[in-house]
């Protein structure tokens, strides 16, 4: 066993009686792994290095082995596993099998013992077995795993013919025959792909066990080689299971997965499998990306990693599905029904008539997608007629794509009753979808760097259009009522398909996406023969995607004014229908944890009272002084039930002003009433905590504070929140003319939900809020909270805007930052310093950044004026705000 890497003779003569053999044998890895790296970084073939590394480890086991005196004995050391096939990665596993003829004595014992000390010693992670011949038989028929494992094993030292017999008597006429294995292993193969929830996309993906990695290619060597008892997988081309050029792409997929896993082991100097955040950036680096004037280099790295892992999974997909029908369908008696001269059913599988079908038919590549579109009882495509689909894809050029059948077929596609979202995501991976829609192409496999969108563009897509297919089933009625509602009454549901097919169409290409998209859209459309009035509501629809939920989150939609703007944009039911449908669906396609039933609440609610403005006509806008008027009125019948007396209950109030019943229910008002009047000491804060029963804030828990007015309240208020592990969704904030606050904030648990009703819980709330309210001063504490790992490696600078409402007299300043703890409370103290009154706040945090929204007055209540005032505020907060990041 020889290696170029190290002198081996070198090695033994310093072994010979030496009492610490760990010594110079770690000196030789490290001197053999560092060379290793140094010929990655220049360009050596990968294949060439991953065989080299397995040379090496073979080495320094041998001279273990020898070291221990187990040379002659009763046992053969055997690599398994991957160490087997004789592939290492700098810090792959490695696996051995010590096979044994008889139970070692006692001396054999101690040696093999002093053997895996010794390695372990040496740092590498040995995964070892010691079995007889007989042991392996019973443990492989029991574990599908260990059974892989011995079929990939080479002997390292010792009796050849013992593990021939081994291997023979685990072979497929004793365990696991070719049939068994094959749905064992895609049973395997399934489970792994559960846990990536069944997408290449993940923001950190593993390169050895997500769908598209490595092990998905090793799934079809391990079923190659129990089928056909062949290791070299160029026999599936001899066998008609891939053709030339599958065979290359399975290659040159495994040799770029191969070096991004050599590349991610040496920077993170562990065995790590995962693309984590950490290592993205080096690694898009080491591989020769920089960034752009539109997409960052790790955008640009993982876009031709996600590529690679499409083109493996589509052609794992492929091989499996041939797989299938060579081993298990072979047996089973054929079911066939003619669908037309170009199609038919084999057993549930759609298949070509012939192999000219789509030479011949070009729309045939269409056709098929549009037939799986609108017969639930066909369960996919033919392996065959996989092929056939993937070496037919090069004819769709411009000619095909103005072909008005072509056009047409797409166009009923949109209409179709079932599986429409499954049939473009067949579409995509056959690589129909791109090539019809070369816009869509495009968004294959882009990401964006932060942790708010988890899925690549097109996932997310293709995800929007799953969504609004899933409104139209009873099991998600529950879960999406009013857009259930919504979708089942549109008369033309194929108009929201497209919209969300194109919603994102233009991200990437630097611009303000909707604006850019809406073109495309537009053009779609007109190709498609979509009517003037249908194409100008997909086209507004992808302009506006972002406003209906940009508007529920950051403005105050108790406030009539913002429902009659909106009014006015939407301008009629049916916008807004299509509208809500499309953001709801865009939302739980962006991030699943975002839908809260906070924000369901929030989106319902801006829903309901525009509805309401379109039913009374934009011209017969609410009026702001009938508005508070009936509020308070409502108010006091509920006060006036208990025993209150109306005159009475308006010198509680104190004149808080119109924005108090504005932005409260009649029932919080009079809760908040109740229980200023039952408090008694008018010196201490009074603190009411429930889960609203408000449905504007249903999901979420109110939490109501009256206490007397300083500068650092909020600061001190939030920095509470943060210790008590609460997140502010929403703070109104009312000061009274007497400088009372009556300040509600709604808030959210760690998991984003209400906080319950623990009477232990909401003891040490009140505790810790009484703690914090006792003071006047400054009580901002160091906040202890957990900083997820993603969260360093987004460190983007603040961006502050300031405008100023000059009819409302306020102004109005948006922070986008990086979230992190304690952020509020410093947001809080930077106003307290600056002399500024809060008087609202609406808080927002998308993955790693947060977009809070501040409503702000000088002491005076008066919006700020002055130029030089507002920016000196704006870079105080982007300096304190980045310096505090960059602290954490």
């Amino acid at each position: 066993m020889t290696t170029t890497l190290i002198d081996i003779y070198q090695v033994t003569e310093q072994l010979i009686d030496n009492p610490t053999p760990q010594l110079p044998l770690k000196a030789a890895i490290k001197e053999g792994s560092e060379l290793l790296n140094q010929q990655f970084l220049e360009g050596r073939n990968v294949t060439e290095l991953v065989r080299e590394r397995a040379v090496l480890i073979d080495a320094i086991i041998d001279l273990c082995w020898k070291n221990c005196q187990l040379l002659g004995q009763q046992m053969t050391l055997v690599a398994v596993g991957g160490y087997g096939r004789g592939e290492l990665h700098p810090f792959s596993d490695i696996d051995i099998l010590v096979l044994l003829k008889t139970e070692p004595d006692a001396e054999a014992q101690a040696s093999l013992e002093k053997f895996i000390t010794l390695l372990w010693d040496l740092g590498l992670d040995i995964g070892h077995s010691v079995r007889t011949s007989d042991e392996c038989v019973a443990e492989a028929s029991k574990d599908i795993t260990i059974a892989t494992a011995l079929m990939e094993s080479r002997v390292l030292s010792g009796n050849c013919e013992l593990h021939e017999q081994m291997k023979q008597a685990t072979d497929p006429s004793n365990v696991w025959d070719s049939r068994e294995f094959f749905q064992a292993k895609c049973q395997e193969q399934q489970n792994r792909h559960d846990k990536f929830a069944n997408t290449e996309y993940n923001l950190e993906p593993n390169v050895k066990s997500s769908p598209g990695g490595l092990r998905d290619i090793q799934v079809i060597d391990w079923v190659t080689k129990r089928h056909f008892a062949t290791s070299d997988r160029s026999q599936l081309v001899s066998n008609q299971f891939l053709t030339d050029e599958e065979f290359k792409i399975i290659e040159d997929g495994r040799n770029f997965m191969w070096q991004v896993r050599w590349a991610l082991h040496m920077v993170a100097n562990r065995a790590e499998d995962r693309l984590l955040f950490d290592y993205q950036r080096q690694l898009s680096e080491i591989f020769g990306f920089t960034d752009g004037d539109e997409r960052h280099n790790i955008e640009q790295f993982m876009q031709r990693f996600y590529r690679w892992a499409i083109a493996l999974s589509e052609l794992n997909d492929l091989i499996i599905q041939h797989f299938n029908e060579a081993i298990i369908q072979a047996c089973e008696p054929e079911e066939v029904m003619e669908i037309n001269t170009r199609f038919r059913i084999r057993n549930n599988l759609i298949e070509a008539a012939n192999e000219t079908v789509f030479q011949k038919h070009p729309s045939a590549l269409l056709e098929v997608f549009v037939l799986l579109a609108n017969n639930p009882h066909i369960e996919g495509v033919r392996a065959a007629t996989i092929r056939l689909i993937r070496d037919g894809r090069h004819l769709i050029d411009d000619a095909f794509r103005e072909n008005p059948k072509n056009r047409q077929l797409f166009a009923e596609l949109l209409r179709g009753n079932h599986l429409l979202a499954t049939s473009l995501h067949r579409m995509k991976r056959y690589g129909i979808l791109g090539n019809y829609l070369p816009e869509f192409g495009k968004i294959i496999g882009q990401m964006q760097h932060d942790l708010f969108h988890i899925y690549t563009v097109d996932a997310h897509t293709i995800q929007v259009v799953r969504n609004m297919r899933h409104f139209g089933y009873d099991e998600y009625r529950e879960k999406f009522p009013l857009a259930s509602s919504i979708h089942n009454r549109m008369d033309k549901v194929e108009l929201l398909y497209t919209a969300g097919l194109y919603h994102d169409i233009a991200k990437g290409r630097g611009g303000d996406h909707s604006e850019l998209g809406q073109e495309d859209a537009r053009q779609f459309c007109i190709n498609h023969g979509y009517s003037k009035s249908d194409t100008n509501l997909v086209v507004w629809m992808v302009k506006h995607h972002l406003t209906m939920s940009s508007i529920a989150q950051r403005k105050d939609i108790s406030d009539p004014e913002v429902i009659r703007d909106f009014a006015n944009l939407v301008g009629d039911q049916r916008h807004l229908d299509y509208l809500y449908a499309l953001t709801v669906a865009d939302i739980n396609a962006t991030n699943p944890t975002l839908w809260t039933s906070w924000r369901a609440a929030l989106m319902r609610q801006l829903y309901l009272e525009t509805k309401r403005a379109l039913r009374r006509g934009l011209e017969n806008h609410v009026d702001k002084e009938e508005l508070v008027a009936d509020i308070k009125e409502r108010a006091i019948r509920l006060l006036e039930d208990k025993g209150f007396d109306a005159e009475d209950v308006l010198n509680f109030w104190d004149n808080p002003g119109d924005e108090y019943f504005l932005r409260h229910s009649p029932r919080e008002i009079a809760w908040h009433t109740e229980a200023t009047a039952g408090h008694g000491d008018s010196t201490k804060p009074l603190i009411l905590i429930e889960d609203t029963l408000d449905k504007l804030y249903e999901g979420a828990t109110h939490i109501f504070i009256r206490t007397t007015e300083h500068k650092y309240l909020f600061a001190n208020v939030a920095a509470c929140f943060e210790q008590l592990n609460l997140s502010i969704q929403d703070a109104r904030i009312i000061t009274t003319e007497s400088g009372l606050c009556m300040d509600t904030f709604i808030v959210l648990d760690a998991n984003g939900e209400a906080i319950g009703t623990s009477p232990q819980r909401l003891k040490t709330i009140r505790k810790k809020l009484n703690e914090y309210l006792s003071t006047q001063q400054q009580v901002i504490d160091n906040v202890s909270r957990f900083i997820p790992r993603q969260l360093k490696h987004f460190n983007n600078p603040t961006n502050v805007t300031i405008i100023t409402d000059t009819q409302k007299e306020q102004t109005i300043i948006e922070v986008i930052t990086p979230d992190r703890p304690g952020l509020l409370a410093l947001v809080g103290l930077i106003f307290a310093e600056n002399q500024l009154m809060l008087q609202n706040a609406k808080i927002s945090t998308l993955g790693e950044r947060v977009e809070d929204v501040f409503f702000i007055t000088d002491n005076n209540g008066k919006a700020i004026e002055d130029a030089d005032v507002s920016e000196r505020i704006c870079q105080q907060l982007r300096l304190q705000l980045d310096q505090n990041v960059n602290d954490q």
